[in-house]
């Protein structure tokens, strides 16, 4: 099976998803200031972590398309499904992240009253709700078909469910970490032990 240029990077842009989504993660958890949020988005580490993790759900999104490439053979429908909803709800996560840290700060500087009230908009609270949880399920799924394909071990596809799961609240840090660790650690599997079943026949024949 020939394989993409991406897909054969599969490795490392999982590795550098998992280290992006932690580094960001721990940095974002170790700045915010759950009392005065008006005083976290003013702190340039703490935007900094933030953006760091929006760039972050970019390139899990290129190692979704990436690993799922490399197993789409045995992944199916079920995989394609997967896949589908994984990809969706990381765009729509990332969106909402978008407006988060870059209008936040914005935001805490002309209406800082507009952190503290309540959100009760049925449109943007629906919406907020549909992106977590298109997330979290879009990712649990995507670890249970790589787990049904075999392709990849089946720790590392346990642990992208078991994450996927958590990352309904992947916002708040540091509950995207557990995602984090299953992409880097898949990442790092790929990039030093690539499974037979995704090696090219050029490269197995070497």
């Amino acid at each position: 099976m020939t394989q993409t240029p991406l897909a054969r990077l599969a490795g490392p842009i999982a590795l550098l998803a998992g280290v992006l989504i932690c580094t960001a993660q721990v940095g974002m958890f170790a700045t915010l200031d759950i009392d005065d949020r008006a005083a976290a988005l003013a702190d340039p580490l703490f935007v900094a972590s933030m953006a760091t993790y929006f760039v972050a759900l970019g390139v899990a999104l290129l190692a979704l398309v990436a690993t799922y490439e490399a197993q789409a053979h045995r992944a199916g429908a079920f995989g394609l499904v997967a896949f589908g909803a994984a990809f969706a709800g990381t765009v729509f996560l990332a969106g909402n992240h978008w407006f988060d840290t870059f209008a936040g700060p914005w935001i805490a500087e002309a209406a800082p009253g507009l952190l503290a009230a309540p959100v009760d908009h049925p449109v943007l609270t629906t919406a907020a709700l549909a992106s977590y949880a298109l997330f979290a399920v879009g990712w649990v799924l995507y670890g249970v078909a790589s787990a049904r394909a075999g392709v990849y071990p089946a720790a590392a596809s346990i642990g992208i469910a078991v994450g996927g799961a958590i990352g309904f609240l992947a916002l708040s840090a540091p509950l995207g970490l557990p995602l984090g660790i299953a992409l880097g650690a898949l990442g790092a599997w790929i990039t030093w032990r690539v499974p037979r079943a995704v090696v090219t026949p050029k490269a197995a024949a070497s």
